[in-house]
């Protein structure tokens, strides 16, 4: 595999010995790390070797299977921040500070630091207001999260229907965790296409009040 930080379909099917077509059905299934630049699927490198050696050392095997996840095992109303700021780094800041009073996050510094180098590879704006910036890191015992409400736009936060951001959820997770990860990343994105709730949740000021919507 080339020196690429990121890849195409094209290189990691190379770099894995399948057909592009694989590796196309696992992006939309969630079976590999990945995401979309704009209509396209994009790779990280790191993640795909990760997610190789998991799978050639049998640790996604034993593993136990995860079925279900709620916000309400990975969000307390003490990790919602409301905020007033305009520019993306310092919105992203914020809400990794918040993410970190959590004491699943040992390395504040490290998760803070990834947060910005994928952001910069990738913009994590999936739509409709939202961003979701998330990281494995060895130095997270396990899956949570922390969510920012911004009184105004970030124009700044690249998004894939060119809406700027209002609302950041921010997700650490454990290195190992990449399916408890995903099922996480896919609730609070279905939670938050409901325009009703992002409305409320932007019309509020009270971190338990965001939170009953939420959990909801």
């Amino acid at each position: 595999m080339e020196n690429h930080d990121i890849l195409t379909i094209e290189e990691v099917a190379l770099y894995l010995r399948v057909s592009e077509r694989t590796v196309y059905d696992w992006a939309n299934k969630g079976t590999i790390p990945s995401g979309k630049l704009g209509t396209t699927w994009r790779f990280k490198k790191t993640d795909v070797e990760d997610w190789v050696d998991e799978k050639l050392s049998g640790n996604v095997q034993s593993t136990p299977s995860v079925t279900s996840i709620s916000i309400r095992d990975i969000l307390v109303p003490d990790r919602i921040t409301f905020m007033d700021v305009a520019q993306k780094n310092d919105a992203l800041e914020q809400v990794a500070t918040s993410l970190s009073t959590s004491d699943a996050v040992t390395d504040p510094d490290a998760l803070q630091q990834e947060i910005l180098i994928r952001e910069e590879l990738m913009s994590t704006g999936i739509g409709f207001q939202v961003a979701v910036p998330h990281v494995r890191l060895p130095s997270v015992s396990e899956v949570v999260m922390a969510i920012g409400i911004n009184k105004t736009p970030i124009a700044d936060y690249e998004s894939l229907d060119n809406q700027p951001i209002q609302i950041i959820c921010m997700l650490a997770a454990r290195q190992d965790q990449h399916a408890l990860y995903l099922k996480a990343l896919g609730k609070i994105s279905n939670a938050l296409k409901v325009a009703e709730k992002r409305e409320a949740l932007l019309s509020l000021e009270d971190p338990q009040a965001a939170y009953l919507i939420l959990t909801q």
